[in-house]
């Protein structure tokens, strides 16, 4: 079902169609880096409403499908890596210094964006990940409950 320019899935990780089309030119090597990615988000909240901008070919996750106000983390894939970023990235509680400590702004200036490269399957094995992942669920969830 189509939602503006994104296509919104809610059916969860088995629905990987348009996820799969918005990867596809990227290397397989990378591809299967998103993939994991994926995974990941989907691992650490069953829940997550997906959302692919096939023009953009970038892949957005949330608590629905809303990009900047109900969104937590979005994907991009690239010739070399896979870029996961979190929309209140700033905000959230990086004990480990997995993000950078400045970013972008959107929606005039109200997110604090922020990005890392994912360059190797084990990168995505730190528990660090995983609880930065968690951290931006709550943190989105306890915006969208104010």
């Amino acid at each position: 079902m189509a939602e503006a320019a994104g296509v919104v899935n809610r059916d969860g990780r088995t629905h990987d169609s348009e996820f799969r089309d918005a990867i596809s030119t990227s290397p397989a090597e990378v591809q299967e880096l998103a993939i994991a990615v994926r995974a990941l988000v989907y691992d650490v909240y069953p829940d997550t409403v997906e959302v692919v901008w096939p023009k953009q070919r970038s892949i957005g996750w949330g608590v629905g499908p809303k990009k900047f106000t109900e969104q937590f983390a979005y994907l991009m894939t690239f010739k070399k890596h896979a870029t996961l970023g979190f929309y209140n990235g700033g905000e959230l509680p990086d004990p480990a210094g997995l993000l950078p400590e400045a970013g972008g702004t959107q929606v005039s200036g109200t997110l604090s964006m922020r990005s890392l490269k994912v360059t190797r399957h084990e990168d995505l094995d730190r528990p660090e990940l995983r609880e930065l992942i968690d951290a931006a669920v709550r943190h989105q969830t306890t915006l969208v409950n104010e």
